[in-house]
């Protein structure tokens, strides 16, 4: 039976580990098939409204980095359901990630909803493309909106994807989401202030009688 995403990070050392918490029975026993190998409407949905992620890449002395990349909602763009792309826009100009993955592309991401509790994770290799390698590709990744200067395209082959449960995510909200959330109480609250001054006119129109 296929697990996807865990054939990849089920190691001999990770195995051992569950074997000792007691936890290895659960992923060699459990039914169903969970090889994600490529995305459908609900993954693409999800990514789309993404205005950030955590990608993670090893370097040639075995060291793991870390990097948060961020954007406008959707910057990380559906290109098919195997593979992803972003533009990569110049940052510190350390170029940790981009010299991690020149050798070896592989990369793990984590795309977080905060206010859904939601955890999407993926593998993939990683490839970059020069902005005029292919001019119309680029048009379509680049966001000419977004005020930050482009370095590259940044394209993600999908290996596998999987779902992590909504345990220990605490719940945080966009200044968008909560602008969202509070408008109906701005409407409810704009909507009596108008009333009470109706009502303060008609009352001092009486008094003037």
């Amino acid at each position: 039976m296929s697990y996807g995403f865990l054939d990849i990070a089920m190691t001999p050392s990770v195995r051992a580990a569950q074997a000792k918490m007691g936890s290895d029975r659960l992923w060699t026993t459990s039914g169903g098939d969970r090889t994600f190998d490529a995305f459908t409407p609900a993954e693409a949905a999800f990514i789309a409204r993404r205005d950030s992620f955590y990608m993670a890449s090893v370097s040639e002395t075995g060291w793991p980095y870390v990097q948060h990349r961020g954007g406008p909602p959707g910057f990380l763009k559906v290109v098919n359901e195997k593979m992803l792309a972003f533009a990569d826009y110049r940052g510190n100009r350390q170029y940790i990630s981009v010299g991690n993955l020149a050798a070896d592309d592989r990369a793990a991401l984590i795309l977080m909803d905060y206010a859904g509790r939601a955890r999407l994770k993926i593998y993939a290799h990683v490839a970059a493309i020069a902005l005029d390698a292919d001019p119309v590709f680029t048009q379509r990744i680049v966001d000419p909106a977004y005020r930050a200067r482009p370095e590259r395209i940044l394209a993600l082959h999908l290996v596998a994807f999987d779902w992590n449960c909504p345990q220990h995510i605490t719940p945080r909200f966009t200044e968008v989401e909560i602008a969202a959330a509070v408008q109906p109480l701005r409407d409810r609250l704009a909507a009596l202030e108008a009333e009470n001054a109706e009502l303060r006119a008609r009352f001092a129109a009486r008094k003037d009688d």
